[in-house]
C-alpha cells in the first residue's frame, strides 16, 4: 500500500497522462466501482419533488419564524458577499455566505416563496462578479491562496455548497455551474500531493480536519459533471490522506473507534460529521462497501456515546475542555457533569440531522429519524430564539439553557455565528425528509400536521393528509388520497419510545412495532384512513453514571419525543430535589398542551410532597438569563 500511495502521488502531479490512465485502473481494482463511474448505489427512500409536502402548525410555526426574520429578515447578503472583494475580518468569516444561501435554497424548495427567490438570485449574481482571474471565490488574494490559517479551503466549500444547493433548489442557472467548476478547479490546482500544499496542511485546527469535508461539495460536481478529475481528487481525500493530519479519521470509524477518540486529540463534532457527509457522498459513487461500514459504524457510536436526551452531542468536560463545548466527549454518559460548562453545538445538531438523513436515504433505517426526531423537537428549536433571528451557539440542559457566543462577530450590524446560520438550514431539512418516496410507496417518517403528494409503486400521485397535534398528543391521522385506486407500501415510522401503539386502516388493526416502520401493503383508495395512537406515557429516566457518577442522583422525565423541564420563569423552586412518583418507569401526569403560551406544553408531575409543574424544554426562555432543570435532583 505504502508503495501504490508513493505512485499515486507522483501520478497525481500530473507527471503523466498515461500514468493517469493506468493510476486509474489500479485504484478500481483496490476500490472497485462496480461498473465505472457512471454507476451509483442506490438509495432506499429518495425526497419528494420540491414543493410536494406543506406543514402547518407545530414545525411550520418555527419553520416560517426563520425564513421571515432571517433569510428574509436580517441576514446581510450584500455584506457578505463583499468579504470576498474586501477580506475577511477574522478567520473562516467567508463561510457565512455560503451558510446562509444554503438554508434559504433548502427553504425556498419547501416554499417556492418567490420573494426569496428573488432575494437569493440577487445575491448569487453579486457573488459570481467576486471571481478572480484564476477563478477563484475566496476571501484571500490570488497570491495567499491557499490560505490555511485564515480558513480559506473552508469559506471555498462553502461557496460551493451555497452554488450548488441554488442550482440544484431554485435555478439551474449555466453560470452558476461554470462558477463551481471554476471553483473546484482552482482547489485541485493548488491542493494535492508535493509540489501542492497538502490538504491536511491547510486549515487552523490541529489536524486541519476541517479542510477535508470539501470532499462533499467536491463529490456533490462530480455528480454534476462527470469530470474525472474531481473523482481523483476525492480518492485524494479519502484514500490518501484519510481526512486528518496525523490520523486517519475515516480508518479510525472503520475500526469501531468510540467519536471521542477519533481524530486524535481533537475530535472536533462539527467537522468530523461533515467529513463523513462527504464519505457517504463518495460511497455513492464508488459502491465500496469499505466506506460504507465507515460512516455507518460512527453513526452508531455518536448514537450510543454522544447523544443526550435532547438529541446533541458534545461537551467541554472532562476530556475536551479545549474545544470549548464543540467536541465528541462521551457526551451521552457525561451530560450531567456538573462541571460542564458549554455543551452541545447547533452546528453539531444540525450536522448530525444531515448525517442522519444520508443514513436514511441509503439504508432506511428508522432509528436515524428517531434521532432527527429527537434533536428537533428538542435541542434544535430550543436554540432557536424566540424572534426568529438566530439560534444559540450551545446548549445547556441544567442551567442558563442558550449561549449565542462562540464563533462569529458583527457583519453590517447583525451578530453573526456559524450556529445563527446553520440552525435555519436544520429546519429547512424537516421538510426534506418528513415524508418520502420507496420503490414500494410513500414512506412517512415525521408527524407534523399537513399534506404531501407522494409516489405509489406504480409512480402515480398519492396525496396524504395528516391531521394531529402531535407531538402535544399522539392521535394521528392519515387520510390517503390515490389518484387511482392501486395496491401498493404505506411505510410508517412507529418511535422506539412508543411502547404501546395503536395502528388501524380502516378499522381494522395492524402490527406496529417499536423503532421499525409498520409496512401496509394493500389495494388503496381515496378515502382509506390510517389511524395511529402513539403511547404518549410520561418516562422517567435515571441519569447515566459518567465519570462524576452522577447516575444515581438525577432523573428526567420524557413525554413522546419532548424532553421536559423546570423553568425558572415560572417556578423559583425550579432547581430543588424532588422524589418524583412514578410505576414501572411510568409518571402518572396530566398534560395541558394548547392555550399554555409562553410554553408549547405544560405537564402536572406527582412528586412525593404534592405536584409541580414542567415544561417542554424546547419553550423555556433563557435568553433573558433564566435558568432550567431538565435532569432533576432527587432527594437523598
Amino acid at each position: 500500500m505504502k508503495m501504490f500511495k508513493q505512485f499515486y502521488w507522483k501520478v497525481y502531479n500530473g507527471s503523466s497522462s498515461g500514468l493517469l490512465a493506468l493510476m486509474v485502473v489500479l485504484i478500481s481494482v483496490c476500490s472497485p466501482l462496480r461498473g465505472g463511474n457512471k454507476v451509483k448505489v442506490e438509495d432506499q427512500f429518495t425526497p419528494l419533488a420540491a414543493n410536494s409536502i406543506c406543514f402547518n402548525g407545530y414545525l411550520e410555526d418555527y419553520i416560517q419564524n426563520s425564513i421571515l426574520h432571517w433569510n428574509k429578515g436580517v441576514v446581510p447578503y450584500a455584506a457578505l458577499v463583499g468579504k470576498f472583494r474586501t477580506g475577511r475580518s477574522f478567520f473562516a468569516q467567508g463561510e457565512m455566505w455560503g451558510k446562509a444561501v444554503r438554508s434559504g435554497c433548502m427553504f425556498y424548495r419547501y416554499t417556492r416563496d418567490p420573494e426569496l427567490k428573488k432575494i437569493l438570485k440577487a445575491t448569487v449574481a453579486d457573488l459570481l462578479t467576486t471571481r478572480r482571474v484564476n477563478g477563484t471565490i475566496s476571501c484571500s488574494e490570488i497570491a495567499d491562496q491557499p490560505d490555511g490559517p485564515g480558513g480559506d479551503l473552508w469559506e471555498r466549500k462553502y461557496v460551493l455548497l451555497g452554488l450548488d444547493e441554488y442550482y440544484m433548489q431554485v435555478e439551474k442557472d449555466p453560470k452558476v455551474l461554470e462558477a463551481m467548476v471554476d471553483q473546484a478547479d482552482g482547489i485541485v490546482s493548488q491542493i494535492g500531493p508535493a509540489p501542492k500544499t497538502r490538504i491536511v496542511d491547510q486549515g487552523w485546527s490541529p489536524n486541519h480536519i476541517e479542510s477535508s469535508t470539501v470532499l462533499e461539495p467536491i463529490i456533490r460536481l462530480y455528480k454534476l459533471t462527470g469530470y474525472p478529475r474531481y473523482l481523483d481528487f476525492a480518492r485524494y481525500i479519502v484514500e490518501i490522506e484519510g481526512g486528518a493530519k496525523g490520523s486517519n479519521v475515516i480508518e479510525d470509524a472503520f475500526n469501531n473507534k468510540v467519536p471521542e477518540q477519533i481524530g486524535g486529540d481533537y475530535p472536533k463534532a462539527y467537522e468530523m460529521m461533515s467529513l463523513f457527509e462527504g464519505l457517504v457522498e463518495y460511497y455513492r459513487v464508488t459502491g465500496n462497501d469499505h466506506w460504507k461500514q465507515a460512516f455507518i459504524n460512527l453513526f452508531h457510536n455518536i448514537k450510543a456515546n454522544e447523544i443526550t436526551i435532547i438529541g446533541n452531542g458534545g461537551g467541554d468536560q472532562p476530556n475536551h475542555p479545549a474545544v470549548a463545548g464543540e467536541g465528541w466527549d462521551n457526551t451521552a454518559c457525561e451530560q450531567t457533569n456538573p462541571t460542564i460548562k458549554r455543551m452541545m453545538e447547533t452546528c453539531v445538531g444540525v450536522t448530525w440531522i444531515k448525517l442522519c438523513s444520508q443514513i436514511l436515504r441509503l439504508t432506511g433505517d428508522p432509528t436515524a429519524v428517531d434521532m432527527i426526531e429527537k434533536y428537533t423537537y428538542n435541542g434544535l428549536i430550543g436554540a432557536m430564539k424566540p424572534s426568529g433571528d438566530g439560534f444559540s451557539y450551545v446548549n445547556l440542559l441544567n442551567g442558563v439553557k442558550t449561549n449565542p457566543e462562540g464563533w462569529g462577530g458583527i457583519v453590517n450590524g447583525v451578530y453573526i455565528t456559524c450556529c445563527n446560520l446553520n440552525g435555519p438550514m436544520g429546519l429547512a431539512y424537516l421538510p426534506y425528509i418528513a415524508v418520502m418516496n420507496s420503490a414500494s410507496g410513500p414512506v412517512i417518517n415525521l408527524y407534523n400536521a399537513g399534506s404531501a403528494t407522494a409516489l405509489t409503486a406504480g409512480k402515480k400521485n398519492v396525496r396524504l393528509d395528516i391531521r394531529t397535534n402531535y407531538p402535544l398528543s399522539g392521535d394521528i391521522v392519515v387520510n390517503v388520497k390515490p389518484t387511482i385506486s392501486e395496491k401498493f407500501t404505506i411505510r410508517l415510522r412507529i418511535p422506539e419510545w412508543s411502547k404501546l401503539t395503536i395502528l388501524k386502516v380502516n378499522g381494522e388493526p395492524f402490527s406496529a412495532m417499536p423503532g421499525k416502520y409498520a409496512e401496509i401493503n394493500r389495494k388503496w383508495a381515496s378515502g382509506d384512513k390510517i389511524v395511529l395512537s402513539m403511547d404518549m406515557r410520561c418516562r422517567i429516566i435515571d441519569s447515566p453514571h459518567g465519570s462524576n457518577r452522577s447516575g444515581d442522583n438525577f432523573q428526567a422525565i420524557i413525554r413522546g419525543p419532548i424532553v421536559l423541564a423546570r423553568d425558572e420563569n415560572m417556578d423559583t423552586n425550579f432547581n430543588q430535589p424532588i422524589n418524583i412518583q412514578s410505576t414501572d418507569g411510568c409518571v402518572s401526569a396530566l398534560a395541558e398542551p394548547g392555550n399554555t403560551l409562553p410554553y408549547r406544553l405544560l405537564v402536572k408531575i406527582p412528586t412525593g410532597d404534592g405536584f409541580i409543574w414542567m415544561v417542554d424544554y424546547s419553550s423555556a426562555n433563557s435568553w433573558s438569563g433564566k435558568k432550567v432543570c431538565t435532569w432533576l435532583p432527587k432527594i437523598r
